[in-house]
């Protein structure tokens, strides 16, 4: 049988910085995101500090409703990219694309209305960095293609630490321990803390901020600092959070100086680690970071509040040695006719950078 064609959907196109004056857009924002994943970095408060820090002004917040109670079903903060091109406004700063859905829509559905009715001038709609636990990922189509972005991984907590502990590779458990043995040997004094309260934010985040731009990505001009827009986002995020009792700052002490740190939300029963940054200057057979995260998991584990931890970053080697799994987040862009996904097929195909810049020059003009 063919499945019923979903109620077509009325579409409200404003300004995306309506949604900081206005309670009842962030009220239905925050309902949406709940119906989904309920990502604590998806709540109203983190895309408008997002828009804040990191927007050009002219994003707009594109609002779906369905039926005649006029109830939003969908909403998206999106970003013109260029001619006839539209994407989901996606900083770096934020793991996902910035938009939230009741869960029986999909990411899919809500693209191809969205080139029916709002930007049915536009040519191209984007929708960025797609977890599947919020839109299972589509076979591509016709008219849109699915593109695979970075895989990540997650650790569920249940049971106990020392079961979890067991099934870690043999190499993580000797390495860990020999780690342990020359603090212990050099009576240095190791310590775990936690900040959690919103006067807590500011001077911990500075912390992190001393300690990152004392690293390489000072030298990429990455680093959080007060004066900057990273250090405006995070402080802004980070407290907001903890007035939400949603914001842990762990940081890890070795001889009282500062070793290394996690900047990390927790909504219920799950905790995202949006951040690390460690003290590079400190002994190489030592690794701060890794001596973090096994004191925090262990803590975790133990306090039994904790059932998944996300780390919403691209997996790499060393996240293997704390997690098996893994699952791969996805770009899914949609096109308003299927010869442009052929055209951009074609252009994608020729090597030379000149051909390609001539190829898009060619779409850009087809919607001039």
């Amino acid at each position: 049988m063919t499945p019923p064609r979903p109620p077509r959907l009325a579409w409200k196109n404003v300004n995306a910085g309506l949604l900081a004056g206005q309670p009842t857009l962030q009220a239905d924002w925050n309902r949406l995101n709940a119906a989904q994943v309920n990502l604590p970095f998806l709540d109203a408060r983190a895309i408008i500090a997002a828009l804040r820090c990191f927007g050009r002004g002219d994003e707009r917040l594109l609002i779906a409703s369905a039926g005649e109670t006029g109830k939003p079903v969908a909403m998206f903060v999106l970003s013109r990219r260029g001619a006839g091109q539209w994407e989901t406004f996606q900083p770096s700063q934020l793991p996902l694309g910035a938009w939230v859905a009741e869960a029986d829509w999909t990411a899919l559905a809500l693209a191809e209305s969205l080139l029916r009715g709002p930007l049915a001038a536009s040519l191209v709609l984007s929708i960025t960095q797609v977890d599947p636990r919020q839109s299972p990922a589509p076979a591509d189509g016709p008219a849109h293609v699915r593109s695979d972005y970075i895989e990540t991984g997650w650790i569920d907590m249940a049971g106990s630490f020392d079961a979890y502990w067991a099934l870690r590779g043999k190499n993580l458990r000797s390495n860990m321990r020999k780690q342990r043995n020359k603090l212990s040997a050099d009576k240095a004094d190791a310590e775990l803390l936690e900040w959690r309260s919103a006067s807590d934010m500011a001077p911990a985040i500075a912390r992190y901020g001393a300690l990152e731009s004392a690293g390489w990505k000072s030298e990429k001009g990455t680093a959080i600092h007060p004066d900057n827009d990273q250090g405006r986002f995070y402080g802004q995020l980070m407290e907001e959070a903890a007035e939400r009792g949603e914001a842990v700052i762990y940081e890890y002490r070795l001889g009282g100086r500062t070793a290394a740190m996690h900047l990390c939300l927790r909504r219920d029963a799950e905790i995202v680690i949006l951040k690390t940054t460690y003290d590079e200057s400190i002994d190489k057979s030592l690794s701060p970071a890794f001596l973090l995260h096994q004191e925090e998991l262990q803590r975790m584990f133990g306090e039994g509040q904790t059932r998944r931890l996300e780390y919403y970053g691209r997996l790499m080697e060393w996240h293997t040695r704390w997690t098996d799994n893994k699952r791969t987040l996805y770009h899914l862009t949609c096109y308003r006719w299927p010869w442009l996904k052929k055209l951009k097929q074609v252009i994608s195909a020729r090597s030379s950078p000149a051909a390609d810049a001539a190829g898009e020059n060619q779409v850009s003009r087809l919607h001039q």
